[in-house]
């Protein structure tokens, strides 16, 4: 355990030091200097020769948190780490994962030969937008699912009449892990969507009657959808509507759009850093999942052992 560092990006500080504190190391000293046309470079400032070295950057928008990655990845090569692992939280540019429409690119699998290339050993993240993007590496991927801290919060609710519910048919495999391990209904809606960020129509498929609903989703963007589903939700009888997700994007005015619906509340990990605009949203640390991942990697223990479903 003492022959690896944890180091992190610009954007996922707050969660390395959690990550830190969870494995009882110091954070590995680092030094990202901005230039005044936006440009920037790493250093390591510390020996990693021979290391294990841990880099933790979630690589959502802005594309620096990217190009961050990139860079220390290259750094880390280049002064002799023994192995190179990114922990990648929430991948971004993950939905662009298939060439849904003529001409146009598959962003995730770029990205994914973008790292490769760069020099990384092994991949940790958690929640890919599609499984199957592990393929699209050809390093070891280590995909962690939010439900191991998820389902316990769900636990602690009590619920008296819960149903899952899964706000586009494209997450029924996920709710239905999640229906399956508290043996309750499962709810689909069935929307359709006339260009990204929108949502035209939306019929629920099931019964929410008296129902204390929970919609299961992998990431909220613009909150069009899980606001729209809670309100169809409650006009169709039920008692409650939460929902959870494990990426809390939030862009735009999703804040003010979960603030004004029928949602009790969201619970997100914190993949991503939120400033709490709303009351109704609330982050469930994943630094003791990770920390406890990188722990098994460097030990060479299983990993899926710590999934709950």
């Amino acid at each position: 355990m003492n022959n690896f560092l944890v180091f992190s990006g610009t954007a996922t500080q707050y969660l390395a030091e959690k990550i830190c504190n969870s494995l009882g190391v110091p954070q590995g000293k680092i030094n990202i200097t901005r230039f005044a046309d936006g440009e920037f470079s790493v250093s390591y400032e510390e020996s990693i020769r021979g290391r294990d070295v841990f880099l933790v950057q979630s690589t959502f928008p802005n594309s620096d948190n990217l190009m961050e990655l990139l860079l220390m990845i290259d750094a880390a090569k280049r002064a002799s780490a023994r192995t190179i692992n990114a922990v990648i939280p929430y991948f971004g540019w993950a939905r662009q994962d298939r060439k849904d429409k003529p001409r146009v690119a598959i962003g995730a699998k770029l990205v994914a030969d973008m790292l490769s290339v760069a020099g990384v050993n092994r991949v940790i993240t958690m929640d890919l937008h599609a499984d199957q993007e592990q393929g699209f590496f050809n390093v070891p991927v280590d995909h962690l699912y939010a439900s191991s801290v998820l389902l316990p919060y769900i636990e602690s609710l009590h619920l008296e009449n819960l149903v899952i519910a899964t706000p586009d048919v494209g997450g029924s495999k996920r709710a239905s892990a999640y229906s399956k391990f508290f043996g309750c209904p499962l709810v689909l809606c069935n929307k359709t969507r006339p260009r990204p960020n929108q949502v035209g129509t939306m019929q629920i498929i099931g019964d929410v009657t008296n129902a204390d609903v929970v919609l299961v989703d992998d990431m909220v963007d613009t909150a069009g959808t899980i606001t729209k589903a809670a309100d169809l939700m409650i006009e169709n009888g039920a008692r409650s509507v939460r929902a959870i997700a494990s990426h809390c994007v939030m862009s735009g005015a999703a804040s003010e759009r979960v603030q004004n619906s029928q949602l009790e509340e969201i619970v997100f990990t914190d993949s991503i850093p939120y400033s709490n605009r709303s009351a109704k949203v609330k982050q469930i640390s994943i630094a003791d999942l990770i920390a406890e991942t990188i722990r098994r990697v460097e030990d060479n223990e299983s990993i899926s052992s710590q999934y709950l479903i």
